[in-house]
């Protein structure tokens, strides 16, 4: 059984997967931001990327920046058991969401 994810944890995931090779911490946000219509803090994603890294779910590593700063940037990949945990949180919720379509649109 794939492990557990809370909402923003799944937020953070999809976000990663969206991104691929951009997936940053600050696009990571922006992603969610955007995508969700709320306010994310910059210190909300930082903390689940760190609790996700913990758990094996993604992976971190320091590439060049584009500019010639000599900066590093930290950029983050899903992993296999993150593919599969996300896999699984998307499955149950099309699964559960399946014809409330018609419901939510008469409310």
């Amino acid at each position: 059984m794939p492990a557990y994810l809370g909402e923003f944890e799944q937020l953070v995931l999809f976000a990663a997967l969206k991104l691929d090779d951009e997936a940053t911490g600050g696009a990571i946000r922006a992603a969610i931001a955007d995508g969700s219509r709320r306010t994310v803090w910059i210190g909300a994603v930082h903390t689940t990327l760190d609790r996700l890294e913990l758990k094996g779910l993604v992976r971190s590593r320091l590439v060049p920046r584009a500019d010639s700063s000599g900066r590093r940037r930290k950029v983050y990949s899903v992993r296999p058991a993150g593919r599969a945990a996300i896999g699984h949180a998307y499955t149950t919720w099309v699964r559960m969401t399946r014809g409330l379509k018609p419901k939510l649109e008469s409310s």
